[in-house]
């Protein structure tokens, strides 16, 4: 066997052409375009890489783009303040705050500042409470990412068996909530976990999410499984790898997301889905 790629590049493309089009036909309407406003503390190289790739994606779709980019001395009180203004702020509908941010900040506190119905990553506690009630709104952007991958390949979710190999509250946890209402059973994994090489083995689903290069090893996997590999991560030499060992794992699964080129662009392509939806609630 060897598994068809989940190709998120392709997919993710199918997104913003979408979002694009209603963009064009509500301004053809008289509305204005989506306005994101994103933040970046600090000069984190990766964080920096991730913003630019926000920005060039709004200018794809039509929206407007307003960048904050902060030095990494921004006291917690001097982002609050700005988060404040942008929650008050009629001409943008969706406020990003790049994580990590500095030590000296607290991420939960600024996530918990932006309102609700601005917060287009999905973190915030009245987000992820409506996902995990089945009445979501704007829902975290991976997860829900992953989401429309499994979409593509046309399987039936319901009764499945899926493992998550992570609990960030990022992705491992709205991933469950996620695979939870496709009407899975769901095993979240996590650094105690026991015998998580057999729960892995017994998996129709198999998310990894934990952070470790090639973590999760090609004979794990159940035959005809599906894995998403939600992992990014640089070798010494470079080259990116996710938590799955791909070589391996490609000749077991049935369906597979390739790192690049897999999760990563869907999770763009749903912030601008999130972002589009933020206004609409606000209309």
């Amino acid at each position: 066997m060897s598994a068809r790629l989940i190709d998120g590049k392709a997919i993710a493309a199918e997104v913003r052409a979408t979002v694009k089009a209603q963009v064009a036909e509500r301004t053809a309407a008289g509305h204005r375009p989506p306005g994101l406003a994103v933040v970046l503390v600090g000069e984190n190289p990766a964080s920096q890489v991730y913003v630019r790739n926000k920005r060039k994606a709004c200018d794809e779709v039509g929206f407007v783009s307003v960048s904050h980019d902060l030095p990494a001395s921004t006291t917690q009180d001097e982002l609050l303040a700005l988060v404040d203004a942008l929650n008050c702020d009629d001409s943008i509908d969706g406020i990003l705050v790049q994580l990590p941010l500095p030590d000296h900040i607290n991420e939960e506190t600024v996530i918990e500042r932006i309102s609700p119905m601005k917060d287009v990553d999905g973190f915030h506690p009245y987000n992820v409470g409506r996902l995990t009630l089945r009445m979501p709104l704007l829902r975290p952007c991976t997860p829900y990412g992953c989401m429309t991958l499994l979409a593509h390949t046309g399987v039936d979710l319901v009764g499945k068996d899926a493992v998550i190999i992570g609990q960030s509250n990022i992705v491992g946890r709205p991933m469950a909530l996620e695979l939870l209402a496709a009407r899975c059973t769901i095993t979240i994994c996590h650094s105690k976990t026991r015998n998580l090489e057999e729960k892995i083995r017994n998996a129709d689903i198999v998310v990894a999410a934990v952070g470790v290069p090639r973590f999760v090893k090609g004979e794990w996997i159940k035959p005809g499984a599906i894995v998403i590999d939600v992992g990014i991560n640089r070798l010494d030499d470079g080259k990116l790898c996710g938590d799955v060992d791909f070589d391996s794992a490609v000749e077991k699964a049935s369906w597979i997301t390739p790192v690049p080129g897999g999760v990563g662009p869907m999770t763009i392509a749903t912030l601008l889905q999130n972002t589009l939806a933020a206004q609409q609630l606000r209309d």
